[in-house]
């Protein structure tokens, strides 16, 4: 018998359901307005010519892999929502970017567009949908668009998308916050990524902080450790949120004891780098006094290294392999053209140096 569904947090409830309605919609073949003024033009991702030690930025190699930055179309649901995708995707490609993630197929816009259309949309302006968040389930909602309650047709609209990777930024807690209700929703997500495996497909979770809290029936072991050892490396993959990780790094660096628990978030990467063909790229400005321990903003005004996290992750590559994907985001940007085309200048501009 299923036990009753639980979360650690109302804040990351509320978060999920309003991305999971995102994917409500998505479940209908009509999709979203296409819109027909464009925005005003921008220009295109400049790279910085002059070496800083401090920044990372200079003349020396490019960390950021070439045809790797996307973002995730979560951060501009305002732009799509109001003008539709089409004038959207002509502004990220004037700023740079490669792929786009969806988080949904309609965010808010009117009017109607199928999947094939918005494919094709995409192709028109050189952006490559590389995955989409989905719920994970409903209980409340036989019908929902969700992995648990419509598999198929999550599938389907993937597969008719182009797309190689399909996930949720739902975290583990249907079943509770015990080892054993994670090894319950690793059994769900095994399944999901088996079904998505024989479609050519990578299913993937999204973290956010929580899914690094403690076990509630053992307080030493770590959630997202049983995520890991639980899920078969074959079918499931990770999305690491990267802002979220290191929140989290703040947050559950001690047990409920008081007892220290370091760990950080590109250890687990760098052990098992195969895992993560994802990331969302997402920045912040270090505060202690809050809960997070992070205030968010635009990618490049934070604290967060990414030359560092780029270099590392990249350098682990194998037999030339690039399997990283880089998708910037804010979960609520002040302005989200302006967001969209710092951080891609931002990224663009990173250079490596010796040791890197």
């Amino acid at each position: 018998m299923s036990r009753k569904p639980t979360t650690t947090d109302p804040e990351l409830a509320h978060r999920l359901s309003r991305r999971g309605m995102l994917g409500v919609a998505a479940g209908a073949s009509a999709a979203a307005l296409v819109g027909a003024a464009a925005p005003t033009a921008s220009a295109t991702p400049a790279v910085a010519d002059t070496d800083s030690a401090a920044t990372g930025k200079g003349r020396g190699r490019p960390v950021l892999p070439p045809g790797r930055l996307g973002i995730q179309l979560y951060s501009l649901r305002d732009k799509v929502g109001s003008v539709g995708f089409a004038p959207v995707f002509a502004e990220l490609e004037k700023y740079g970017y490669d792929e786009i993630e969806f988080a949904g197929y309609t965010q808010g816009s009117a009017g109607a567009i199928t999947l094939a259309q918005l494919k094709r949309l995409a192709r028109d302006h050189g952006l490559n949908p590389i995955g989409s968040h989905v719920g994970y389930y409903d209980n409340n909602n036989p019908n929902a668009y969700t992995f648990a309650q419509n598999l198929t047709k999550v599938l389907d609209d993937a597969e008719a998308l182009g797309l190689k990777h399909i996930g949720t930024a739902s975290g583990p807690f249907r079943y509770g916050t015990t080892v054993d209700a994670w090894k319950r929703a690793a059994e769900d997500f095994n399944t999901y990524g088996e079904a998505a495996r024989k479609r050519g497909m990578k299913f993937y979770q999204h973290n956010h902080a929580e899914e690094f809290s403690f076990a509630t029936d053992k307080p030493k072991v770590r959630l997202y450790d049983v995520l890991l050892a639980e899920t078969d490396p074959d079918f499931v993959y990770l999305e690491m949120d990267i802002y979220w990780a290191f929140s989290a790094q703040f947050r559950f660096g001690k047990r409920a004891d008081g007892t220290p628990a370091p760990f950080h978030p590109l250890d687990y990467v760098l052990k098992q780098p195969h895992r993560y063909p994802l990331f969302h790229v997402k920045d912040g400005i270090r505060d202690e006094t809050t809960r997070d321990g992070y205030r968010m903003t635009d990618v490049g005004d934070g604290d967060i290294d990414y030359r560092k996290f780029l270099s590392k992750v990249t350098a682990r590559t194998h037999h030339g392999k690039r399997y990283h994907h880089w998708q910037t985001e804010h979960d609520n940007p002040v302005e989200s053209y302006a967001f969209a085309r710092k951080s891609s200048e931002h990224l663009h501009s990173l250079r490596g140096r010796c040791g890197d």
